[in-house]
């Protein structure tokens, strides 16, 4: 096999099998795509079929009793990301926290949203829609893929004015894997007074204490990404008085209570995702430190990357190495040959016929015009994932590609 890179040992459970045994995942599919939709330790699905047992079995029970277990929980959540449990409330995804945002803010008249080139679609299209509400408009600002901190801090602060109303700006990007400078962008937004809005949606899991040092009115993190919980779970941190004017997006008995109690009652919802989010973050601190699994993380997504990379150039003669500012634990970007993926729906398309034709599970990306493979690695995966990919993979899509 190619000797691009040092492949990392691959963590263990404490019986010796291999950290991959603690997880469901079809062992025919090569799993190179944590980071859209996670997965779920047997640990945590345990706990929430327990759960679902109990709130099936006696639903009256279950439901007069839910708005305390959910108090409980988010407080639970918010000391194991380091946050305050008074300024964290549980919803079903990022994207919901910022709809929850989005509902309960008043722009002036004319107000702009900034909003950068990375952005999350569907929370673009929020931010979009909620500017237009108000008679104004979005405006982009673009940020180069291999911007450093400094760069991609004025590439921002560019586009802020006297009508700016909102600053949206991911923590780590979705389409492009890399973090944005929230720090300084809070501090700046904090004295032009304008409300700042991170996603953090990939952050929870790859970030210990992701809000450490950064000022920002609102942000938002999933946690059924690489925090592992069952799908459904995320939350919102509100700070300051803007958080008075949040609401769920669904009215329940509990909307007249303040921030953030209002948020722990949501009618007949199965919560039973985010009840059992802490064990699913406990399972991989207990067993091996959340240090030591994004550690192992992160030397995997560089083996992975270094080796596709290789692969791609020994067929195409081209550079496949992808230059990305401001790097984070688990992923990595590996630019695709030409004619592949240059579109969102090309790289949704793709990823699609590379799962049913070639047994990967991956993500494809498309930024400035260019396609790129998104790898994002977990402690369940090990090299022979990306040495598969290598070998299996790289020499049909290429293929594809000069077709």
């Amino acid at each position: 096999m190619r000797t691009a890179a040092t492949a990392p040992k691959p963590l263990c459970l404490p019986d010796g099998r291999p950290a991959s045994r603690a997880w469901t995942l079809d062992p025919a599919i090569r799993h190179l795509n944590h980071g859209s939709f996670g997965a779920v330790p047997v640990a945590a699905q345990l706990v929430q079929e327990r759960l679902r047992r109990e709130m099936l079995a006696s639903p009256v029970a279950w439901f007069s009793g839910l708005s305390r277990r959910m108090a409980a929980a988010r407080a639970e959540i918010a000391e194991s990301l380091g946050l305050q449990p008074d300024d964290t409330v549980l919803v079903p995804n990022a994207s919901a926290g910022a709809s929850t945002v989005f509902a309960g803010l008043t722009l002036p008249a004319g107000g702009q949203a900034v909003v950068t080139d990375h952005g999350y679609g569907a929370v673009t299209m929020g931010a979009g829609r909620l500017a237009r509400r108000y008679g104004g408009e979005v405006r982009t600002a673009h940020v180069p893929l291999a911007a450093d901190e400094g760069t991609a801090f004025q590439a921002v602060a560019a586009e802020l004015s006297d009508r700016t109303a909102l600053i949206v700006v991911d923590h780590i990007t979705s389409p492009t894997g890399r973090r944005m400078p929230v720090e300084l962008l809070g501090a700046e937004a904090a004295r032009r007074g304008i409300p700042l809005l991170v996603d953090g949606a990939h952050a929870p899991g790859l970030i210990r204490n992701p809000l450490a040092g950064l000022d920002c009115d609102f942000w938002i993190g999933n946690l059924h990404k690489f925090a592992c919980a069952p799908p459904g779970a995320a939350l919102l941190v509100a700070r300051g008085p803007l958080r008075e004017g949040l609401f769920p997006l669904i009215d329940s008995w509990g909307a007249e209570e303040r921030y953030p109690a209002r948020f722990d009652s949501q009618g007949t919802l199965d919560a039973s995702a985010h009840l059992a989010a802490s064990a699913a973050f406990r399972f991989v601190e207990d067993t091996w430190g959340w240090d030591t699994a994004r550690g192992y993380m992160t030397e995997l997504a560089d083996f992975g990357a270094a080796v596709i990379a290789q692969a791609f150039t020994e067929v195409t003669g081209q550079d496949h190495a992808a230059d990305v500012g401001m790097p984070v634990p688990a992923l990595r970007l590996v630019r695709l040959p030409d004619g592949l993926a240059s579109t969102r729906e090309q790289a949704d398309a793709l990823r699609d016929r590379v799962g049913s034709e070639l047994g990967a599970a991956t993500a494809f990306t498309a930024f400035g015009g260019v396609g790129y493979l998104r790898l994002s690695a977990h402690v369940y995966n090990t090299a022979a994932d990306y040495e598969y990919f290598a070998e299996r993979c790289v020499p049909v899509l290429v293929r594809w590609a000069r077709a």
